[in-house]
């Protein structure tokens, strides 16, 4: 059966935050869009996100928030459409939000207020979409026309007809949460034409241990504590949580996108406390040191803290007038840099992004298109630039859709 052809100005594959973003701006500008994904439910991504209230910016969104290979790529993009454009879109909606903290922000009500606010905006500058829809090939024709002009042309065969454009987008995403409909399929484009793809691997993730080393915290899984956690040079004081597989919570999942396999991580459990001193106070009393101890942190994790920590420094549960000194002195040591060794991570299937993508020396900074194929655009999280938790990476598609769609 031969195949319905279809011609649009830009087709995005990939109906998520940055696709959306993208085909409204291209659809303001006069453009004819067809959005193409593979999915039977939209945007299923920004649904779950924050808890299911979207935490859909950060107001103090900059640079310095985002890991990647090229790491000043992302400023023009971040430059041009910022949080406060987005927060501006919202309060046009009527869509009301508040802030968590450190500038996070979140929808009052639900993520789908996102979703919805989204397709109405495209419905407002006459985007088409085809979904769920699978793309099987994907083709460039170059024809040298009479005028001395070379005309571009995108071939895409789907499984319901053909379409042709001048411009192809593709905001595909990462490998994280397959679930949901995560896929390679972006990354498979690139390696297509020619374009180099960084090392991929899952980013804002969970931790996990060997049972040796980490067999005595199994049974406190769902303690939560404030520390500061630090890999390689960088620092976050955020909550860590206990797992049944290893650590979790904000401060191990942003130092994770900076871990990598072999390295220690450093956990100041006291950050805002001088252990030392919190010894020498009590330094004649015969109060136990798990008792003092579980006064500043949980008492589940202080006996489990204590049964492996001082077990490995030889050192006895004891009251604190009995200890020496230089054994005070290596037990504040211990709670101020705790060093373990990850195992891995609990994988793409618990990642909220996935870190590495299409090269950006690859494409430009203004426009996300392909220096080596005109007409060719990557956006979202399939591009190689990572934000920190707590709403930069959605910024990062909303500004890099937005900066597509001012030029395909």
């Amino acid at each position: 059966m031969r195949l319905k052809k279809v011609s649009k100005d830009v087709v995005i594959i990939g109906a998520g935050a940055a696709g959306m973003m993208c085909a409204i701006e291209a659809g303001k500008r006069g453009r004819s869009v067809m959005l193409v994904d593979h999915s039977r439910k939209l945007a299923e991504k920004i649904r779950i996100s924050g808890g299911g209230r979207c935490n859909f910016t950060n107001r103090y969104t900059k640079a310095e928030n985002f890991l990647s290979n090229n790491p000043h790529f992302c400023r023009s993009a971040l430059a041009r459409f910022t949080p406060q454009d987005f927060i501006a879109l919202l309060e046009k909606q009527g869509i009301r939000y508040h802030e968590k903290k450190s500038g996070q922000l979140f929808c009052d009500d639900s993520a789908q207020q996102i979703i919805d606010m989204l397709q109405r905006e495209c419905a407002a500058v006459g985007v088409d979409w085809q979904m769920p829809s699978q793309l099987k090939q994907v083709e460039y024709l170059l024809a040298e026309k009479e005028t001395q002009h070379t005309e571009r042309k995108f071939i895409l065969t789907t499984e319901r007809n053909t379409l042709e454009a001048s411009s192809l987008v593709i905001a595909t995403g990462g490998l994280s949460i397959p679930q949901i409909g995560a896929s390679a399929f972006g990354y498979q484009i690139a390696s297509q034409f020619g374009i180099h793809v960084t090392p991929l691997r899952p980013a804002l993730v969970g931790l996990t241990f060997s049972g040796g080393d980490f067999v005595g915290f199994k049974d406190i899984s769902g303690v939560a504590m404030d520390a500061e956690v630090s890999c390689g040079g960088t620092a976050f004081r955020e909550s860590i949580l206990f797992t049944h597989r290893g650590l979790s919570g904000p401060a191990i999942l942003q130092i994770s996108s900076f871990w990598q396999p072999g390295e220690f991580l450093h956990i100041n459990l006291l950050p805002q406390q001088d252990v030392q001193q919190i010894f020498q106070m009590v330094r004649q009393s015969a109060i136990m040191l798990p008792n003092l101890l579980a006064r500043y942190l949980p008492k589940s994790f202080v006996q489990a803290w204590c049964a492996t920590v001082l077990t490995q420094l030889l050192i006895t549960v004891k009251p604190m007038n009995q200890y020496r000194d230089n054994e005070l002195r290596q037990i504040a040591d211990k709670l101020h840099d705790w060093k373990i060794i990850p195992t891995g991570t609990v994988g793409y299937k618990k990642a909220e992004v996935t870190l590495g993508g299409v090269d950006t020396h690859e494409l430009s900074s203004k426009t996300m298109e392909s220096k080596r194929i005109p007409g060719l655009y990557f956006i979202g999280e399939v591009v190689d630039v990572t934000g920190h938790l707590g709403g930069f990476n959605l910024q990062w598609a909303w500004s890099s859709g937005y900066a597509a769609g001012q030029v395909v």
